[in-house]
């Protein structure tokens, strides 16, 4: 876990590296000075000049000047190192989940992805920089200290290493205990978060069944769930306070106590007042190291748990993986399916597609129709490769889609599917995900084909209309207009609708299929539709049944040889024709 996380400091090695230098300084300027003072004290009992005095406090001022120029710099190179860490960390986690397939997806709630971006790097990184710099200092004032404590104090500094082996003992039984905690509140913490995520999705669908009252019932359950285990944690966690102040006043009482007897009995001869006071001041510095190494501890032990979790992300492998050497040109849009089988994972018991044999010649329009569950859209997920075939193969252009290049291979497949997707921003940098380079002139013929220029204009910004996340300020016919004329403007080999025409009337529908055959004739156009009139024009119909396919023909043919279709037409049109009665 250790070497994994490391791998995202990169450009932050120097600062990550100078931290332990300042603060070493800093320990020893901070160290020195109570030795500093002793001999001061000593110097004025024994009546010193007062050039002595004054050049012995210029140098106290000196030692203090610098213990907090090296405290300021090693403060800050550790803020700089921990952010650029935490940075570096969030940036790979994304980049590690842009690689994933969809299968390695499925793996991870969103929510649990986000609580992984947020909550647990936070804890990475403050443990980051509680390493660098809390945990060289608080080990590095405890060996000067008591080292110090012992030329000072002689027989005297034994009573510390007393007090050490409770402090180890009672660190460890908390970290032992509240371990296991955190381990499982980070679990629930993903759940809340999804709950709270499917809330929001979800809240107009909450809100005309008016199910507020269930909705919050749920999340204080889950917040209060979180609540116990923390509370459970903290509890144990709470120890160490009082731990520390037990040793704390345990060893001050002993050296005012003992120190004053020895003083007072021996005139100062075998301890005297100097010797005391810096005794007394490497006592609390041994005390708050100890205190500063078990708060270390607690953020490392919530930090193990987090980058574990970080871990989980960084370290999965894609499912899918470029070959060696890769095809880069997809030479036209025909598909080919030889026997293919497919399962979303390997523990699937059920094949989603069974035994799939079908062909297709560049630049034909193929609708796909059946009913809810018949694997219509994990056909189309194989094209474009978001998925592998289980057995058998799937080839573009006569070639298997395995041999491509990932990227290159979709850049000349477009799907547009059934619930769009638009991002914040204006209409023209949603548009450009198709082409970054488009003209303006180019967007508009684009939307122009996809009917989506009727609405546009008649915004008062048009195509510089701000659109709001998730598209929220736009209807659903218009997100899916704007979502086809995004994909044409692309200009693929496939394009792939995927029941994307669901939210627009049937004329819209016939405008829009009417526009592909002329804007893009070569390109091969697979529509998944529920609605016949949305693929009867098709050179080809294929009717999904069950994960296999039933049966292939055109719309007449179908009419005469197929009951599936025959029963969806005539059901469809019943529809039509009462509406119209």
């Amino acid at each position: 876990m250790i070497k994994q996380l490391a791998k995202s400091v990169r450009e932050y090695k120097s600062a990550s590296l100078v931290t332990p230098f300042f603060v070493a300084l800093e320990v020893v300027m901070e160290c020195a000075i109570p030795f500093m003072i002793a001999n001061l004290v000593n110097s004025i009992k024994a009546g010193c000049d007062i050039n002595l005095l004054l050049r012995d406090g210029l140098l106290l001022v000196l030692m203090a000047v610098l213990s907090l120029v090296f405290g300021t710099i090693a403060g800050f190179t550790s803020s700089k190192a921990s952010c650029g860490f935490a940075k570096n960390l969030r940036k790979d986690m994304f980049y590690a989940i842009q690689k994933y397939s969809f299968e390695n997806i499925d793996h991870f709630l969103t929510s649990s992805l986000v609580t992984r971006m947020t909550t647990d790097v936070t804890n990475v990184q403050n443990a980051y920089m509680m390493l660098i710099r809390i945990a060289i200092r608080a080990p590095l004032m405890l060996i000067f200290a008591f080292t110090m404590a012992f030329i000072m104090g002689g027989k005297m500094a034994w009573i510390f290493l007393f007090v050490i082996p409770v402090l180890g003992i009672g660190l460890g039984l908390v970290i032992y205990n509240a371990m296991p905690l955190f381990r499982k509140v980070f679990k629930k913490y993903d759940k809340l978060n999804a709950s709270i995520q499917e809330n929001i999705k979800g809240m107009r669908v909450v809100k005309s069944f008016v199910r507020e009252d269930y909705e919050q019932t749920k999340f204080d359950a889950a917040a209060q769930d979180v609540c116990a285990d923390f509370t459970r944690a903290e509890r144990i966690l709470a120890f160490n306070n009082p731990l520390m102040q037990f040793c704390i006043y345990t060893v001050m009482s002993f050296v005012l106590s003992f120190g004053s007897y020895l003083v007072i009995t021996t005139n100062g001869l075998a301890l005297d007042v100097g010797q005391m006071s810096s005794l007394i001041t490497y006592s609390m510095m041994m005390l708050m190291s100890l205190m500063m190494l078990s708060m270390v501890f607690v953020i490392m032990v919530m930090a193990v748990e987090s980058g574990k979790r970080i871990v989980e992300i960084l370290t999965e492998e894609s499912t899918l993986h470029n070959p060696e050497n890769p095809i880069h040109e997809v030479p036209n849009g025909s598909i080919t399916f030889e026997n293919v089988n497919f399962r979303y994972s390997e523990n699937a018991e059920l094949m989603a597609l069974s035994n799939i044999n079908l062909e297709i010649k560049s630049g034909e329009t193929i609708g796909i129709i059946g009913g809810t569950g018949s694997s219509k859209s994990s056909l189309i997920q194989l094209i474009s490769r978001l998925y592998d075939v289980t057995e058998g193969s799937v080839k573009v252009g006569g070639i298997d889609v395995r041999q491509y290049d990932v990227e290159s291979l979709r850049n000349q497949v477009a799907v547009v599917l059934q619930k769009n997707v638009l991002f914040s921003g204006t209409i023209k940098e949603n548009l450009r995900w198709g082409n970054k380079e488009a003209t303006d002139q180019e967007m508009i013929d684009a939307c122009k084909m996809a009917c989506a220029d009727e609405f546009i204009s008649l915004f008062p910004e048009k195509y510089d209309t701000y659109i709001e996340q998730g598209g929220s300020n736009v209807s659903g016919g218009q997100k899916q207009r704007l979502c086809i004329a995004r994909a044409l403007l692309k200009k693929p080999k496939i394009l792939i609708l995927d029941d994307s025409t669901s939210a627009v009337d049937t004329k819209t529908d016939a405008k829009i299929r009417k526009a592909l055959q002329s804007y893009i004739p070569e390109t091969t156009k697979i529509i998944i539709a529920q609605r016949t009139s949305s693929v009867q024009d098709a050179d080809k119909i294929i009717v999904m049944e069950g994960g296999t396919i039933n049966a292939v023909g055109t719309h007449e043919e179908l009419l005469k040889t197929n009951e599936i279709y025959r029963e969806i037409y005539t059901s469809q049109n019943k529809a039509g024709d009462n509406d119209e009665n």
